[in-house]
């Protein structure tokens, strides 16, 4: 039986892409309406320069802008909730969202927010929402999430403190600027933190089992972009010069593309918990698990594992332990604390589904246990 080459893929957003992308395309926003609010964390956005360029690019397309800045790491759906109460005073046509994962994802939840002043923030996990949500136009000052080709955001839920995504149509961004220069703000640790979140996006991807030829192109490019950091995981993140960061943020969008074909494999949803308890940043929390990732793929996937292998051009086992001396963290679970986490996820989670082998809540406690 001949091999089909699966090439299956959607992604709406309009990308733009260079340094200067926002300034050269006043059109884009005068196209999207005549007022917007501009969703932001309190400095990202300020130190990258990206702020400032966006609102002169407003001003150039005569659009009206208000600034909500309430956004912080692992945005919370009150925040989200009350950045689209702000779009609705006033009566903006749009959302941008100007910074990392975390203000990109709150923006796109401000925008379903604020075409239905009338739910509750907690409604947005059942995705029952009666209105289109507002255009996004996204801004990324980081190197990482991928968030600006993905219909994916991640929100920590204000009621109950546990980090869980949504995802749909509404989820894209229209149009997303990508501009390396903004990333050069971003100290060390994010650095690494989202360059190691890029890398765990492409192997993750190459390890789901629905990845197709599409995801698996993207996926490789990533991991090929990223080698400074695997060759050094420590070192590549202390003042990269501007040719490195142009690749990390091109291997981010490479990444960011393949996950939003494949989706995320279990190490991002392990991490959950570690950035929740611990305050440990996304990508490392994230790349903490891949070792394990890498373990379980050679037993149940090993075609997979050997494209990924070859992908990072040293043997698994050589980086996961280089891995582990870059992200030695000061945590651990008892064994009863490992078991009652997992107990979120014993009515299935699809990153587990489509880890090689599957993942049960059971394994999913093991894993946590030892690290």
């Amino acid at each position: 039986m001949k091999q089909q080459i699966l090439l299956s893929s959607y992604m709406p957003a309009r990308v733009f892409s260079g340094a200067g992308c926002v300034s050269l395309h006043p059109e884009v926003f005068s196209g999207m309406g005549k007022a917007c609010l501009i969703v932001t964390s309190k400095t990202a956005a300020v130190k990258s320069g990206a702020l400032r360029e966006c609102a002169e690019t407003l001003k150039k397309a005569g659009v009206r802008c208000a600034v909500f800045d309430g956004v912080g790491a692992n945005p919370a759906t009150a925040d989200c909730r009350a950045a689209g109460d702000a779009a609705v005073r006033e009566a903006c046509d749009f959302i941008v969202g100007i910074g990392g994962g975390s203000a990109m994802d709150a923006a796109k939840a401000a925008a379903i927010y604020a075409a239905s002043p009338g739910m509750a923030h907690g409604d947005i996990y059942a995705r029952t929402v009666p209105a289109p949500a507002l255009p996004v136009i996204l801004i990324g000052t980081t190197a990482g999430t991928g968030s600006e080709v993905t219909g994916v955001s991640v929100l920590t839920n204000s009621d109950t403190g546990l980090k869980k995504s949504i995802s749909g149509a509404d989820c894209y961004a229209a149009v997303s600027f990508c501009d390396p220069r903004y990333t050069a703000a971003a100290p060390e640790g994010v650095t690494r933190s989202t360059a190691l979140d890029a890398l765990a996006h492409a192997v993750e991807s190459l390890l789901c089992r629905n990845a197709n030829d599409l995801s698996a192109l993207y996926a490789k490019r990533a991991v090929a972009l990223l080698s400074d950091l695997i060759a050094d995981p420590v070192g590549a993140a202390k003042a990269p010069d501007e040719a490195r960061r142009e690749r990390f943020y091109a291997a981010s969008l490479y990444a960011g593309l393949a996950i939003n074909i494949t989706g995320t494999a279990f190490p991002h949803t392990l991490g959950y918990p570690l950035t929740e308890r611990f305050g440990v940043p996304h990508g490392v929390a994230s790349a903490v698990f891949m070792p394990a990732l890498l373990e379980r793929a050679e037993k149940y996937s090993p075609e997979a594992f050997g494209a990924v292998e070859k992908a990072l051009g040293i043997p698994a086992a050589e980086w996961s332990r280089r891995l582990r001396g870059a992200i030695a963290l000061p945590y651990s679970f008892t064994r009863e604390e490992a078991a009652s986490i997992a107990e979120r996820w014993r009515g299935g989670v699809k990153n587990f589904d489509r880890s090689p082998g599957g993942l049960t809540a059971d394994d999913a406690a093991e894993i946590l246990l030892r690290g």
